[in-house]
């Protein structure tokens, strides 16, 4: 068991914790959250010993072993292999197996009478008993088994640990870990490293994993399948939920309001006291009454009132009009160092298809984003851009190219010149600049900082063709979810790499996967696109059952064999849910964009009625500001039109 008692750590008149207590027990599988600056990472340092704090506030049981893993990983210089480097997990093991093969042979040259022989029989005995129980005998299988669940190939084992990049380095560590198998996992952000097959793996392995572990993640999926309780740091205190992140969600809710009322409460009771002492204070005969209520006043404990999470909403500018077929690829090819990243793919996406790509790491993701933005040149093949499309891309390289001379908020209004301060500030309130932060420098961000300033000044420019590698990663669930609704709302191509299931199901209608220098596109949203790999993994739907040998024999139409009552209804019912899984995504959208026409018609007809009502001309500011919501309302309502006439040609295509 692991436990902090009374940590208090204060920055100048902010208290990053104020006497803070927690526990970890065997078993525990713990969500940390909190804003961004809350103090997470710091206090997981903090369990891990690696950032110090005053004696006695930290303990841990005699054999509470405790792994933490950090968001950033440091170079590696050790000189050994991949599998070297995971085998190092066992060293203290690898130890004392070299100790009892050499007590093995000095057993065979000692005297069996002599007192030397009984002490090297009980320490035989020691390491063999410390041995049967760790798994050394199994370290091979163990090692490959989490190299390869982490996305490492067999042909990896042998090359030097140092040759990898910082992404993969962070899989190693992981994997050290995870074969180390400590009392404590302590893991930040353990999935921003982690392709979309790999993340299931380590959400599979620490299902199952005895062990405890704290965990911050701006995952919410991950979160729901791995924890099943959660904290939250706020104010410099830790809330705890026993639940996973979306039972905290709903409770958080509950608590909230409780503690609205009980702060408000409070707040009219201090109220009421004080107006009764400054009433009365000057009166002798209500001195005893006045006093009473001071002191009751210097007692109480004050209530806070947690932070409060900023409502803030943003949408993307609208796109500019493009014809029906936005991106074209034909037999495109790419090599690197003779290595084949494609071949000869092809495919074809229309106005209005929000496509998540996915894949294992090195499968050419990101490449192939490059590629179609014309950051890299392909070997061959042609690329070719729709009527009017607007290209807009974020990847990695955008965050080295701000200028570090200018703020944060010069950066965004030289890029927007259109887009008012106000509208500029919530923008980048979004991405976590808030306050005195948008006017920081670029050249004093962080790394995390830059890629959220970059995406920042990606999204705010019109374009109809949006490109984003990984855009996620640096943000906390809150700004996600306001990214995530803008591009549900948007109207234009957009094309992402992200491994965050929760954010991409909302509003993608495609999936190109990546493999084996090919591709394949699936119709729906990363859950439909797992649920196709886990059906064709296990089988699938396709997989011939045994006929019934009793049943009548009839002559289908379509083949010419002779198939039973039973597999032609199986038939049958196949070629329906296909019909349907195809036909589903666009139903979904049909009946999305039909909502919003009639919401927006509603809003419409009520603005005309506004509008016709001759009070509205006696005030200028009211009629400017109606007209322009009137504008705005039919430029949206245009949009859902097209959406929904496009829909619904593609569910009449499908049904042909």
């Amino acid at each position: 068991m692991l436990s902090i008692n009374h940590l208090d750590i204060r920055y100048g008149d902010k208290h990053l914790f104020k006497d803070l207590s927690i526990q970890v027990t065997d078993g525990k599988r713990i969500g940390l959250l909190g804003v961004n600056g809350a103090g997470k990472s710091t206090l997981l340092k903090i369990m891990a010993g690696v950032n110090e704090c005053d004696d006695g506030v930290l303990s841990r049981s005699k054999y509470f072993s405790v792994a933490y893993l950090p968001q950033e990983s440091s170079a590696l210089v050790s000189g050994r292999s991949l599998y070297q480097e995971a085998e190092s997990a066992f060293a203290e093991l690898i130890e004392l197996q070299k100790e009892a093969d050499i007590i093995n042979e000095d057993l065979a040259s000692v005297d069996p009478q002599s007192d030397e022989f009984s002490i090297l029989l009980e320490r035989q005995g020691d390491i063999q008993h410390r041995l049967e129980g760790s798994g050394i005998y199994t370290m091979r299988a163990r090692i490959e088994k989490i190299l390869l669940g982490l996305g490492f190939h067999q042909d990896d084992m042998d090359r030097p640990a140092s040759s990898f990049s910082g992404g993969w380095i962070m899989r190693l560590m992981l994997a050290k870990m995870l074969l180390a198998a400590p009392s404590l996992l302590l893991l930040d952000e353990p999935t921003n490293h982690l392709d979309l097959t790999s993340l299931t793996w380590v959400e599979e392995f620490l299902r199952s994993y005895n062990g405890a572990m704290v965990i911050i993640s701006h995952d919410r999926a991950f979160l729901d399948k791995v924890t099943t309780t959660t904290w939250e740091l706020s104010l410099g205190k830790l809330s705890v939920y026993k639940g996973n992140y979306s039972y905290y969600e709903k409770e958080k809710v509950e608590r909230k309001t409780i503690e609205k009322a009980a702060y408000d409460n409070q707040q009219a009771q201090i109220k009421q006291s004080m107006q009764f002492i400054q009433r009365f204070r000057a009166k002798s005969t209500k001195a005893k009454q006045v006093q009473s209520r001071v002191k009751q006043l210097e007692k109480m404990v004050l209530l806070e009132i947690g932070e409060e999470d900023r409502q803030i909403r943003f949408s993307f500018p609208p796109a500019p009009d493009s014809g029906r077929d936005v991106l074209t690829v034909e037999n495109l090819c790419k090599s690197f160092d003779g290595k084949e990243v494609f071949k000869n793919i092809s495919f074809q996406f229309q106005r209005g298809d929000k496509v998540a790509v996915v894949g294992v790491n090195g499968a050419g993701k990101s490449t192939l984003v490059k590629i179609i933005a014309g950051a890299i040149n392909a070997d061959s093949g042609v690329v070719k851009l729709g009527h009017n499309v607007q290209l807009s891309y974020f990847g990695q390289h955008q965050a080295q190219e701000l200028s570090p001379t200018l703020t944060a908020l010069e950066t965004l209004s030289l890029s927007v010149k259109d887009m008012t301060i106000t509208r500029i500030r919530s923008l980048l309130g979004t991405f976590l600049f808030r306050g005195e932060e948008v006017d920081k420098k670029v050249s004093v961000l962080s790394g995390g900082e830059k890629s959220r300033l970059a995406l920042a000044k990606m999204i705010a420019s019109p374009a109809n063709c949006m490109l984003l590698d990984e855009p996620t990663n640096h943000l906390d669930i809150s700004s996600q979810e306001v990214l995530q609704e803008a591009m549900s709302q948007y109207d234009g191509f957009i094309l992402v790499v992200s491994h965050n299931r929760y954010f991409l199901d909302s509003f993608v209608n495609k999936v190109v996967e990546v493999k084996d220098g090919q591709l394949n596109v699936y119709e729906g949203n990363i859950s439909d696109y797992l649920q196709k790999i886990e059906a064709d993994s296990a089988g699938g739907e396709d997989k011939q059952q045994p006929a019934d040998e009793a049943a009548p024999v009839i002559e289908t139409e379509v083949s010419g064999t002779q198939l039973s009552k039973k597999e032609q209804r199986q038939l049958d019912a196949r070629k329906r849910r296909e019909e349907n899984k195809k036909m589903g995504p666009w139903k979904k959208q049909a009946e999305e964009a039909e909502k919003m026409v009639e919401k927006l018609e509603a809003e419409k007809t009520a603005l005309e009625a506004r509008m016709a009502d001759p009070e509205l001309y006696q005030d200028q500011k009211a009629w400017v500001a109606t007209s322009a919501d009137y504008d705005e309302c039919g430029r949206r309502l245009e949009r859902w039109y097209g959406k929904w006439e496009a829909a619904q040609e593609n569910m009449e295509r499908l049904a042909e």
